[in-house]
């Protein structure tokens, strides 16, 4: 069997009690013979490996496990972590950056089918109706059905990258006013100049100080790539991995016009 048929153990940091390595989320992989992702390492990483492996052995599908961190596992944090694992469990990888594409058209599609090989990224393609959805996604990419994207907000996490480009310019302005009061690490527009100094204006007169506004990009991509759906595509997932590679602060998806 290849590497993604191999039966293996996802092993998730359920829950935190006081000081401990990793936060809630963090998850790794355990094969019979491999492992990837992180926990923390030291001790604690050794054990979790370990009952990952005999769960393996013993063909058990679900467990759960509490690890005080203390001098029995030689860790110094003191507190304690709990640990849950599933056998080949699907979406393992919590710790990668979350990316929600708010618009499932071309644009939108071809993002999400140029980022989602590399599989270092949690994607979401939102759309109003699953009319409006692409007949197939890759595995990687989790589609969501809101008639009303803006309830779906609060749903994304905080450290959530975000690109926005429905199929109305008053639906991207929501989805611009309710990302700013909820909170993101980045966000991109897709559109115009002159579309972002009616956006900006319109923003302001909700509330927003320039400052705020400002961390929305707009436009998006490299205008020198063109305005073909994938060279859009292209442009902004470069600019996504360039900041993951340099590990810089995720602001902005660069520039477009069009």
């Amino acid at each position: 069997m290849s590497q993604n048929e191999d039966p293996f153990i996802a092993v998730t940091v359920g829950g935190v009690k006081g000081s401990a390595p990793r936060e809630v989320g963090a998850a790794m992989r355990v094969w019979a013979d491999r492992q990837d992702g992180s926990i923390g390492g030291g001790a604690l990483e050794f054990e979790a490996a370990k009952i990952a492996r005999q769960m393996l052995h013993d063909d058990i599908a679900q467990a759960r496990r509490i690890m005080p961190l203390g001098p029995d596992l030689g860790q110094c944090c003191g507190g304690a972590v709990t640990l849950d694992f599933i056998q080949d469990a699907v979406r393992v990888e919590p710790t990668q950056p979350p990316l929600w594409i708010w618009g499932a058209g071309h644009v939108g599609r071809a993002i999400a089918h140029v980022l989602a090989p590399l599989e270092d990224r949690q994607i979401t393609l939102i759309d109003t109706t699953a009319e409006r959805m692409p007949d197939v996604l890759p595995v990687t990419v989790a589609p969501l059905v809101a008639a009303n994207p803006i309830l779906a907000v609060p749903h994304a996490p905080d450290d959530t990258d975000h690109i926005i480009l429905t199929y109305s310019h008053d639906l991207d302005l929501a989805l611009c006013d309710a990302l700013l009061r909820h909170g993101f690490a980045s966000a991109g527009l897709i559109g115009s100049a002159t579309k972002w100094a009616r956006f900006r204006s319109r923003l302001a007169s909700m509330g927003h100080t320039s400052a705020q506004i400002s961390r929305i990009a707009c436009p998006i991509g490299d205008p020198s790539l063109g305005k073909h759906p994938q060279a859009i595509a292209v442009s902004v997932a470069a600019a996504l991995i360039s900041a993951s590679a340099n590990g810089a602060v995720r602001h902005g998806i660069g520039e477009r016009t069009g």
